[in-house]
């Protein structure tokens, strides 16, 4: 009875922690990544930024309204305010008012600060979906080495399956005294290599499968793993295209050029602000005012004088003021001439950075487009080199039946097909990786179906 609640609890633990394992497709990770990416997160704010930049400065093209008042009392020696004669008594006095300014005329500073907002916004976009783009390389990348490690340790645990099998019956005929004990021995030895393959392996996918989950800022190792999946080569026209036809495709969507380009209009923008320095300024203003005080003194209709109630008294001593200030700029130490001078560097600097980004595109590109024609020789190159050691170790291992073999050959000889077969898998996912990088480029989304 004893045995048998122990062999359920254990059932039920090992398909609890099962269930917990999710298995994550490549686009579930491309999409939690880029939901989750901390860089991307601080983009983002950056991106609200830059909107709160363009609200400034639409802001600044409007007048402003600002409201005042006062109260103060005053004993011993002042000024009457209703007739700002000297005075010695104690006052009460209420002060009250709002004013407007506006900016009619700064040299069109105003209006190239709201374009160059708006444009910053759209810079700060294009900033932010670059970076989701390389997120989106650096996780396909990461999961495609998960799933290569994941094949090599099955090749690993075929192959020993195969071994042990060889030594079963290499022990066999041993003790039979057909095969001589050092066949054995041998047979042992490539076993043991075999075990340490898999001991290797295992590390391996552990160590890709950590990398993959700190892209994904999973901290959760132990419960991450990804799909069991296998994946072929992809069809794919791209190579139909020269890398002229991909670059041009590339220059009328990619981020990061369309980033670097507003980088140069975000530069000519701020030429402009600098260059409205040397312009004159036009601003209008309007200002309400009122008063009241208790020791204010005005004569009736008979001529006596008497202190209006705090309501009159508002009302009798408002007034506005409104008008129009120019200021012209004649010298500001260079500041103006010199904001100038480094606008114009920076515009440079920008162009330089322009120009040198579609060259480093360019030659991304290229780069690219070889290795996916290099990759794809050397993976079939592998194929047939895999078929020529399987080929061989068939053959070999009819010899070896037969006592016309040694061990030594014989582990030799499939020592060759399990690196071909290790061959094959790398090359494999290298060639699928470059694939889906060019065809990245050239604006198709990265998918392996």
């Amino acid at each position: 009875m004893k045995n048998s609640i122990a062999i359920v609890l254990l059932l039920f633990t090992v398909t609890f922690s099962s269930a917990q394992v999710r298995k994550w497709t490549l686009q579930e990770c491309v999409e939690y990544a880029v939901e989750n990416n901390l860089t991307i997160e601080q983009f983002e704010l950056d991106l609200e930024n830059a909107q709160i930049d363009r609200s400034d400065a639409l802001g600044d093209m409007l007048p402003n309204l600002n409201g005042s008042m006062s109260a103060s009392s005053n004993t011993g020696f002042s000024i009457n305010p209703t007739n700002n004669l000297p005075t010695n008594s104690t006052a009460f006095n209420v002060n009250a008012g709002f004013s407007s300014n506006v900016t009619l005329f700064d040299g069109l500073r105003n209006i190239n600060r709201l374009n160059r907002a708006k444009m910053n916004a759209i810079a700060n976009q294009y900033r932010l979906d670059n970076l989701k783009d390389d997120i989106r390389l650096n996780v396909a990348n990461a999961y495609l080495q998960v799933v290569s490690n994941k094949e090599q340790l099955k090749t690993f645990k075929a192959q020993y399956a195969v071994t042990e099998q060889d030594m079963k019956r290499t022990k066999e005929l041993v003790e039979s005294g057909v095969l001589p004990r050092g066949d054995l021995l041998e047979i042992e030895a490539t076993a043991a290599n075999q075990e340490q393959q898999i001991i290797n392996g295992e590390s391996l996918v552990l160590i890709s499968r950590v990398n993959l989950a700190q892209l994904l800022q999973i901290t959760d190792y132990e419960n991450f793993d990804i799909a069991e999946e296998q994946f072929d080569i992809p069809p794919s026209d791209i190579l139909k295209n020269s890398p002229k036809v991909i670059f041009d495709k590339a220059m009328s969507f990619r981020n990061d050029i369309k980033f670097s380009e507003s980088n140069v209009e975000l530069a000519e923008q701020d030429l402009k602000i600098a260059k409205g320095a040397y312009l004159p300024t036009l601003s209008g203003f309007f200002q309400y005012g009122t008063r009241y005080s208790d020791v204010t003194q005005i004569p009736d209709g008979n001529g006596v004088p008497y202190t209006p109630n705090f309501t009159d008294q508002l009302w009798i001593f408002d007034g506005i003021s409104y008008g129009a200030q120019l200021n012209v700029p004649i010298f500001n130490g260079w500041s103006a001439r010199n904001n100038v001078k480094r606008s114009k560097i920076s515009l440079d600097k920008a162009r330089l950075q322009f120009e040198q980004d579609k060259l480093d595109l360019e030659n991304t590109i290229q780069q690219a487009y070889v290795d996916v024609n290099t990759f794809e020789k050397a993976y079939i190159a592998a194929e047939k080199t895999l078929e020529a050691r399987r080929l061989s170790y068939e053959y070999a291992k009819e010899r070896y039946d037969v006592g016309l073999m040694n061990a030594f050959d014989f582990s030799q000889a499939q020592s060759r097909v399990e690196n071909a077969q290790a061959n094959v898998i790398r090359t494999k996912y290298d060639y699928i990786f470059r694939l889906k990088i060019l065809e990245f480029y050239f604006g198709i989304p990265i998918s392996l179906n």
